[in-house]
């Protein structure tokens, strides 16, 4: 009867049950390998590694949860502001002449109830912070606040040509840099959360914190896949929606692909190979803050990858800093595709130059008690805008052979 490891000890913290369930990974993965190659594959094997690598991935769940607790933001003091008593009166009774008598309404047509009102710049604030800690795209892209409908970024898609010269020689004339601008139009995203009165007659329920926190994962969702699929209509462009080139050939407002060597899977031969030249496909100057994105049960294939020496080339979390491929960072979005033919799987590259967030400031809600009695609706809406802001900052690992 084969001797079941210990994956983690009892009263260990999360991080050293991580730690400890990677080398349970890697010695059960170790035996499997040796197993296939002497041609004794075990399903025993088979099974336990797949055990072990459902544990790795809920010990980093529970570090990720924890990351998130100390992350959020509090509820904070009430403030004691007129514009903070007519707000909440508002959201409380739907009270809303001082709203009006101080001239919040949102810039919309219609009465105060067909359009809203616009939130306090406190709970815009909380929403973000809020979104910033679920969000893996809001994390490792740039996000920029603005007042306008549409974000213009003027970009140089070809440097000025420069040139030496002693001090009082000649100067020749000099190419001019090839400027283009790009648009990130903002799109409306909107949540509808239902309180019932006795909750918000309740003074101890802070109900900017509640409507912060219900909204948070309705926005994260649709957030997550707009910042990686979205096709740019009424939302935002993905980085995987836009015109994909080999990147032999690659070209300004394509982003540029690298082949994994197997259609849906890694290469048979040399996997660790492909993925060192999607590493190395963006210029220095992007490799520097570059890191792997992909899902997790791509992350769960990389995981049994060694590298020519035997190591493997996924290490997991340690003294704070998170889990490495190759050395670099990887964040796990789930909206990533599988592993599938000609799937863009992996992504590689710096998301702070690569990805703009675009938020437009401001968070309307329109309280709503007639529609769905006895409930009182909340109608919470904001504007996001995003996409990619340089194409060789971000490069992709296509899954097929050629």
């Amino acid at each position: 009867m084969r001797k079941e490891t210990k994956m983690a000890r009892d009263g260990a913290s999360p991080n050293d049950q991580l730690l400890e369930a990677f080398a349970a990974f890697r010695e059960t993965n170790d035996a499997r390998l040796s197993a296939i190659e002497s041609g004794r594959a075990d399903v025993l094997l088979e099974e336990k590694v797949d055990r072990i690598d459902r544990a790795l991935v809920e010990q980093k769940s529970a570090l990720e949860r924890i990351a998130r607790g100390q992350n959020r933001p509090g509820i904070g003091e009430p403030a004691l502001s007129e514009h903070k008593s007519a707000w909440g009166a508002y959201l409380r009774r739907g009270d809303e002449t001082a709203l009006s008598r101080l001239e919040t309404k949102a810039l919309s047509v219609g009465s105060g109830p067909d359009g809203g009102y616009l939130a306090p710049p406190e709970l815009d604030r909380m929403i973000e912070q809020r979104l910033h800690a679920v969000s893996p795209m809001r994390a490792i892209a740039t996000v920029r606040t603005t007042s306008a409908t549409v974000f213009r970024k003027p970009v140089s898609t070809a440097q000025a040509a420069t040139g030496w010269a002693a001090e009082t020689g000649a100067r020749t004339a000099t190419a001019t840099p090839t400027l283009a601008s790009l648009e990130f139009p903002t799109a409306e995203l909107y949540a509808n959360i239902a309180a019932t009165q006795t909750l918000l007659d309740d003074a101890y329920v802070n109900v900017e914190a509640w409507i912060a926190e219900e909204v948070e994962q309705a926005f994260a969702a649709q957030e997550r896949a707009a910042f990686v699929s979205g096709d740019g209509t009424n939302k935002p462009k993905g980085f995987l929606a836009y015109d994909t080139i080999a990147e032999a050939s690659h070209a300004w407002d394509k982003i540029g692909f690298v082949l994994s060597g197997a259609a849906g899977a890694f290469a048979a031969t040399n996997p660790v190979d492909r993925l060192l030249d999607l590493a190395y496909a963006p210029r220095t100057e992007f490799r520097q803050n570059g890191r792997f994105a992909m899902n997790r049960k791509t992350v769960a294939a990389v995981r049994k990858l060694k590298d020519a020496d035997g190591r493997y080339i996924w290490q997991p979390e340690s003294q704070g800093a998170g889990a490495t491929i190759l050395g670099y960072p990887v964040t796990e979005i789930e909206e990533m595709p599988d592993l599938a033919a000609d799937a863009f799987a992996v992504a590689f590259g710096d998301f702070a130059r690569g990805y703009l967030i675009v938020d437009r400031a401001g968070v309307n809600v329109l309280r709503d008690p007639y529609t769905n009695k006895p409930y009182v609706l909340f109608y919470v809406t904001k504007r996001v805008g995003g996409g990619v802001q340089n194409f060789d900052a971000i490069k992709l690992m296509k899954f097929a052979a050629s």
